[in-house]
């Protein structure tokens, strides 16, 4: 299988995020950019690894956090392949910042 796609809004999220890490830490800011690589991967192989959170979202959302990373990754798992729609700093108010997804 292949792996997921981002949307152009989860692109922005990972770059805007990959650049304000790099402002510290280039090799950090790296490090996100893979583990979100290898997380699309991942969901690709087995779009129903990460777990359905009905507060935040309804639909065919799911969503994976990564492990080295506080990040957390929003995606539609119902399309082939999935897509990921997000890519969001855990500590926001998730509520909030994900309540555009329909």
């Amino acid at each position: 299988m292949t792996a997921a796609t981002l949307s152009d809004r989860a692109r922005r999220e990972l770059l805007a995020a990959a650049e304000w890490i790099a402002e510290d830490n280039r090799i950090a800011a790296e490090g996100l950019i893979e583990a979100v690589e290898a997380a699309a991967k991942r969901i690709g192989d087995h779009p129903q690894i990460g777990r359905r959170r009905p507060e935040l979202a309804k639909g065919p959302y799911r969503f994976l956090t990564l492990t080295a990373y506080p990040y957390l990754i929003a995606y539609a798992e119902n399309e082939t392949p999935p897509i990921i729609v997000r890519i969001v700093h855990g500590a926001r108010d998730l509520p909030r910042v994900l309540q555009d997804l329909p």
